[in-house]
């Protein structure tokens, strides 16, 4: 699923797209994909298509959290969650530093 939410944000032109295998470090989820978009349109373009794109194999978020225009919109599905960033933000956070002890799995840039 990870895979398939990294292939969707690819697609609609999302950047510097990182699963991290968080399972091996933490009970939270298996994996993080982290993604940026450069507005809150394409923000509002990767979230609608995952959504859809998962749906169809009967997957829903079991919450949403931030708004397109925070930022940060974090999508959480349980075994996957997925951080959907402006660039700022992203950079303000660092995710990938706050879990560097999680491995890389996939990088699109």
């Amino acid at each position: 699923m990870a895979r398939e939410v990294a292939d969707v944000i690819s697609d609609k032109k999302g950047s510097d797209i990182v699963i991290l295998d968080t399972g091996k470090v933490s009970s939270i989820a298996d994996y993080f994909v982290i993604a940026t978009v450069e507005s809150q349109r394409q923000a509002k373009a990767v979230i609608d298509e995952i959504e859809k794109k998962l749906k169809a194999h009967r997957k829903t978020p079991m919450s949403v959290d931030g708004e397109i225009d925070s930022g940060w919109v974090l999508l959480d599905y349980g075994d996957v969650i997925v951080h959907i960033f402006d660039p700022g933000t992203r950079d303000f956070y660092d995710l990938e530093d706050l879990w560097s002890n999680a491995p890389v799995l996939v990088r699109i840039q």
